[in-house]
């Protein structure tokens, strides 16, 4: 009997020493980086776009047409008071489809909207599963990375990039993007 009192002695000892070494350690942190996308849909494309490079997001915001020979623009938006050229993300990435874009992206660099079909929610991801594409066309212009999130495989698409091509244009509402 008296070996049995001097084990629980033994254990309530060992379960003290290990609450206190619990308190003891250094907080664990996350050490992986993680990066937020905005998940939506390019004509019948799933993609995604960093959120680090989109300034809003909106539904069915008022565009008014204004005349020109650039098919990829839809006209002017108002962005919170501000006027900004929309253009149709699938016909400057070169996708097809149809159907609304009813979805307009604000982008963070410069005052110019980019019309999508749709939004499909927020996606946050490890640095490390975001990978370079490995594709060609005028898509990959544009989305040189991409994230799996489930089952879908989306690239991301760099609003920096189409920005810049967007200056080369030579329509009167691309050089509306590069003044501020």
């Amino acid at each position: 009997m008296t070996g049995a009192p001097a084990s629980l002695a033994d254990r309530v000892s060992e379960l003290r020493s290990a609450f206190d070494r619990a308190f003891a350690a250094p907080l664990r942190t996350e050490t992986t980086t993680k990066i937020d996308l905005v998940a939506i849909r390019v004509g019948s494309e799933s993609c995604a776009i960093r959120l680090a490079e989109i300034r809003s997001l909106f539904a069915d915001s008022a565009i008014t047409r204004i005349p020109g020979g650039n098919t990829a623009l839809l006209g002017i938006a108002n962005s919170r008071g501000e006027l900004v050229p929309a253009y149709r993300l699938r016909t400057l990435l070169g996708l097809s489809g149809t159907g609304d874009s009813r979805w307009l992206v604000i982008a963070a660099a410069a005052p110019v909207a980019f019309a999508c079909e749709a939004f499909e929610g927020h996606l946050r991801a490890s640095a490390e599963s975001i990978l370079p594409r490995q594709s060609s066309g005028r898509m990959h212009e544009f989305a040189t990375e991409f994230v799996r999130s489930g089952d879908v495989v989306r690239p991301i698409i760099a609003l920096s990039s189409v920005i810049a091509a967007l200056g080369t244009m030579p329509d009167a509402a691309a050089s509306m993007v590069t003044q501020e």
